[in-house]
């Protein structure tokens, strides 16, 4: 199962930035762990977006636990919406990441 995670800034961008070293890493974990595809801010940057990789049973568990662990979410600097996505068009080429 595939899913999208869009992040919505709750806080100054000043307050974003100082904390963006830390959002980073847990995305760097994220990546190496395959549940990260891509990701990156908005532009202008008012969020970003993430491009997941989840199990097909339990995905709203992993989602839940994909925000749960992202320090914007934890310090209440960002809000998040959660997509589950069944790619059609272009999934082989999803499925080769």
């Amino acid at each position: 199962m595939y899913a999208l995670a869009l992040i919505r800034y709750r806080a100054p961008i000043d307050v974003i930035e100082a904390n963006t070293d830390a959002h980073r890493a847990w995305l760097r974990a994220l990546k190496g762990a395959g549940t990260l595809i891509s990701s990156g801010p908005f532009v202008p940057r008012t969020g970003g977006a993430l491009l997941l990789r989840v199990p097909d049973d339990g995905a709203a568990t992993a989602l839940d636990a994909v925000r749960d662990g992202d320090p914007f979410f934890q310090l209440g600097l960002a809000n998040y919406e959660l997509i589950q996505w069944n790619p059609v068009i272009g999934r082989e080429a999803l499925d080769a990441l």
